[in-house]
């Protein structure tokens, strides 16, 4: 289980360095291998597949909650047996440590 399921987001207002390259590819070894970073290292993103639209909407259900509760929202796109969720810091236009923390506590759904 990865240390990230533990933390908490930290509220973000900008004013904070977005995470190297280096910093980010050290955060995704702690997250399911279905999970990419993005070229440009500002956001990372997992594609999640169901059988059945019961089941999607069950799952973003559950990946709300976890949003609410961290008060860190990621960009979602749904379909009949699918949602793709992406993270990253608005505020900072870029990935900070609460987008890894929120995707391992979605690895853990």
């Amino acid at each position: 289980m990865s240390e990230l399921i533990s933390k908490h987001c930290v509220p973000c207002e900008g004013g904070v360095v977005p995470l190297t390259r280096d910093q980010s590819q050290q955060l995704m070894k702690q997250l399911h291998t279905d999970w990419r970073l993005s070229d440009d290292n500002k956001s990372i993103r997992r594609i999640f597949k169901f059988k059945n639209f019961y089941h999607t909407m069950s799952f973003v259900n559950a990946v709300a909650h976890v949003a609410n509760k961290e008060d860190h929202h990621p960009d979602l796109e749904v379909g009949y047996g699918n949602c793709n969720i992406k993270y990253n810091t608005h505020a900072i236009d870029g990935l900070s440590e609460n987008d890894f923390i929120c995707a391992a506590k979605i690895d853990a759904l």
